[in-house]
């Protein structure tokens, strides 16, 4: 994984996403010395939507398993609880 400054992106733009699309590089972006943000291929980004997409499904399993047997509350009686 590479880092590049802001500035330097703005210059080399082109290249960069060239090196991420193609040759499946990460490349960090640093503002001011700090990492802001990252380029990454879209297979990473797809890998990382669908792990997430898993984590929340298993989280909400573990919700609803934890949750059996307890008494529900109709979708308008929460709502008018939180407000909505």
């Amino acid at each position: 994984m590479s880092s590049i400054g802001a500035t330097e992106l703005r210059s080399s733009l082109g290249d960069v996403l060239g090196r991420v699309q193609y040759a499946g590089e990460r490349v960090v972006v640093e503002r001011g010395g700090k990492a802001v943000a990252a380029l990454i291929p879209m297979e990473d980004l797809r890998a990382l939507e669908e792990l997430e997409d898993r984590l929340d499904l298993e989280e909400a399993e573990r919700a609803l398993r934890e949750s059996a047997g307890e008494p529900t509350i109709p979708l308008e009686e929460a709502k008018r609880e939180l407000g909505l």
